[in-house]
């Protein structure tokens, strides 16, 4: 069964090759690096695995212009590292059924000991990344059970109905909606390949998670796998989830 580390291993490979310049690689090496302590960060993560997992970077990194001319480099790093650590979580879930998530991501003071160094490197230029990874599993069985508002919401102290449970095993289709737009009828009979249409959403805006003709959800995008998926953000209430099912039948 794969651990977070693991997941945080192929969302790293993917994701640093993808989104910063130059298109480094990421690879495991053995033999124990000496390097100067620079910038660290910090994931807390809770659920069924919890802890801390942090990440070092080479001192060299901040100096590379990898994400982008005229950025902030430590900050961006930051927030790139964050979307990692997500993913990873995201991954633990699709991959082994572990649940956990991100309760905090923070720039932490550099450490003597790490679980895992690497190599990211580029044509000409090479940095070491090393991993503490201060993680430990617990049983669901350990975990508090937990009601949430929107359980409650369902009526009958978060009880579904006996006829509502009987659509439970009912397979429906979801989709992912990124935004939409009207065109006349004409500009779509002329669209051709490499044209581009623009939608009404944001690049940073979340997408939704439609059933039906109804939202259920929101949330960004993410990788696992090589495959997109949804880290959902917000949910709706569950009696607005059901109402698609009225869309369907």
């Amino acid at each position: 069964m794969k651990t977070y580390l693991d997941c945080w291993i192929s969302a790293a490979t993917t994701l640093f090759s993808q989104a910063l310049a130059g298109e480094p690689q990421l690879t495991e090496i053995e033999a124990q690096p000496s390097v100067v302590s620079g910038p660290a960060f910090v994931a807390e993560l809770c659920g069924e695995t919890t802890g801390q997992f942090t990440v070092m970077l080479d001192p060299e990194i901040v100096k590379a212009p990898l994400l982008g001319d005229g950025v902030d480099q430590e900050a961006g790093w930051k927030e790139f590292l964050h979307e990692v650590a997500e993913a990873a979580a995201s991954e633990l879930l699709a991959t082994s059924g572990i649940t956990c998530h991100i309760e905090a991501f923070r720039r932490a003071e550099s450490t003597s000991t790490w679980s895992r160094s690497f190599l990211l490197s580029s044509p000409g230029s090479s940095w070491t990344i090393l991993v503490c990874d201060g993680l430990r599993s617990i049983s669901k069985d350990a975990q508090p059970a937990q009601v949430s508002e929107s359980a409650s919401d369902a009526g009958g102290g978060g009880r579904l109905s006996p006829g509502v449970e009987l659509l439970l095993d009912v397979e429906l289709e979801a989709a992912l909606r990124f935004g939409c737009c009207e065109m006349p009828l004409g500009e779509i009979l002329e669209l051709g390949p490499g044209d581009v249409v623009e939608l009404d959403r944001h690049v940073t805006d979340p997408v939704d998670l439609v059933v039906g003709d109804m939202i259920v959800a929101r949330g960004d995008v993410v990788l696992v796998n090589g495959n997109f998926g949804l880290r959902v953000t917000e949910v709706a209430a569950p009696q607005k989830r059901l109402e698609s099912i009225r869309c369907l039948f």
